[in-house]
Formats: C-alpha cells, sequence, structure tokens
C-alpha cells in the first residue's frame, strides 16, 4: 500500500513539474493552413498571385443575403455583418434603383462594372505580374486594369477625373497585396440590386493567396456621399484548374448591338 501511494506521489510531482517548467502556459489555438500558407514567390520576391481566377457565389445578384427570385438564385451575402450603412436619402435612392434594375443596371448596357464588382462577376481573369505592374484581364467586356506598384494616384479633386474602374495603386504587406483605388464614375452598381455608391468611393481591396488554388479578397468600401461610415466585403476566389485554361472573350456590346437589330 505504502508503495502505491508514493508511486501516486511521484507521478503528481512530476506532473506539476512538466506544467511548471513549461511557464503554466495553456496550448492556444492552432493555426489554420491559411493562416500558415506561404505564396510561392516570383523573381522578385514578393507572393506569386498569377493564374486565371474566379469568385464562385451570388454577389452579382445581390451582395447581400438574398432569397430566390426568378431567375434569381438564393445566396448568402458577402459584406461583413450583411449591413450596408446607407444614409437614409441614399437608401431611398438604392430602393429606386431595384425597381428598374432590369434597365438602369450598368451591368445591362454592357459598361465596364467597376471595382469591387468586376471581381465577382461570374466570369473568369487572369492576374500577369511584374515586379512594378500587376495587370488583371477580365472576360467580362475585355476589361483590363493596371495596378502600380508603389506610386501615387493622379492629383485631381472629386469629379476633376473619373474613370469605370477608378485608378489603381498597388503596395505589399507581407503576404497580402493591398490595391488602394480612387478616382471612379459614379455610373457603376456594386450588383444587379441597386447598390450604389458616387464619385467618391475609396476602395481598399486586398488579395492575400490562402493555398495553392485558394484566395482571400477582401475589399473596404468608404463613400461619405452615400455610407455613414466604412464596410467590408470578403469571399474566397478559386484557380480555375481547367485543363487548357484561358480567359476567353464575352463580348457584351456586340450582342446587345444583334440583339437590337433581330429586333428592328
Amino acid at each position: 500500500m505504502q508503495r502505491i501511494h508514493f508511486v501516486t506521489l511521484l507521478a503528481a510531482i512530476v506532473i506539476v513539474s512538466v506544467f511548471v517548467s513549461s511557464g503554466c502556459r495553456t496550448p492556444g489555438p492552432a493555426r489554420t493552413e491559411a493562416e500558415t500558407y506561404r505564396a510561392p514567390r516570383t523573381p522578385d520576391g514578393h507572393p506569386d498571385l498569377q493564374g486565371v481566377w474566379q469568385a464562385v457565389n451570388t454577389a452579382v445578384w445581390n451582395i447581400q443575403d438574398h432569397p430566390p427570385e426568378l431567375g434569381i438564385p438564393a445566396g448568402q451575402g458577402v459584406v461583413d455583418g450583411n449591413e450596408i450603412p446607407y444614409k437614409p436619402e441614399a437608401l431611398e435612392q438604392r430602393d429606386e434603383n431595384r425597381k428598374n434594375r432590369l434597365t438602369a443596371d450598368p451591368e445591362a448596357k454592357c459598361w465596364m462594372v467597376g471595382v469591387p464588382r468586376i471581381t465577382y462577376m461570374p466570369y473568369p481573369f487572369e492576374i500577369v505580374q511584374t515586379a512594378k505592374q500587376i495587370t488583371m484581364l477580365y472576360e467580362y467586356v475585355h476589361t483590363v486594369r493596371n495596378l502600380y506598384l508603389d506610386s501615387v494616384h493622379p492629383e485631381g479633386e472629386v469629379g476633376e477625373i473619373e474613370w469605370f474602374m477608378g485608378d489603381s495603386r498597388a503596395r505589399w504587406e507581407d503576404e497580402t497585396l493591398v490595391v488602394d483605388v480612387t478616382h471612379f464614375s459614379p455610373e457603376t452598381w456594386f450588383d444587379r440590386s441597386g447598390n450604389f455608391h458616387s464619385n467618391a468611393l475609396h476602395v481598399v481591396e486586398r488579395y492575400t493567396r490562402t493555398g495553392p488554388d485558394h484566395m482571400r479578397y477582401e475589399a473596404t468600401i468608404e463613400d461619405p456621399n452615400v455610407f455613414t461610415r466604412p464596410w467590408t466585403m470578403s469571399m474566397p476566389l478559386y484557380r480555375r484548374v481547367d485543363d487548357n485554361v484561358r480567359v476567353l472573350e464575352y463580348e457584351c456590346q456586340a450582342y446587345l448591338e444583334a440583339q437590337k437589330d433581330a429586333t428592328r
């Protein structure tokens, strides 16, 4: 009996000693693969984002949660917290846009759809990367974005310079490509449901590889003319791994003109 008590006491001392020597620390949560992933590098040492990518969600229909309608799939939103902080008068404009979306949506006119909407259009896009510039080639209406690294936006007050896709200036933060986008035209929407912005829109995008075939995309939206505070959307992007994958063509304007000709 004494021997049993002695062995038990000795085991308890060993356990306490190990706990004390470890600094009385409890193990923290394990880091996920996405948090620890280190992307392959380009020759200049930055994460390699090159490839053909595509979003797989229903954000193009509505960036918030939405039920199904005829021709519209149900979907989970991509807006953090599922809330867009509209000013009261801007919310009225959003509702008016929604009523007239079949004709008022810039996509229905085959215009370039702006940032961030171009990212989650139902078409792939390709990233091509150099040391000084990153180019994004989109299937939708041959849209091209040049992301100039470590450079500044052209000078101009709100309304003096307006482009559908804005002006993009990029920088690297460790594993993440950060893109600052400004100088927007007010004539694009965030989706087919009428969510909109003004020419004071400012977008900060973040592209982070989270695995061999996955990338996390975040976009922080700021527009003091329309929203009461900044807000963020986020989603995964998926690398297209099909054999011989490439970006094809979606000639929206040509199709629209052909449809008009057919109804004359």
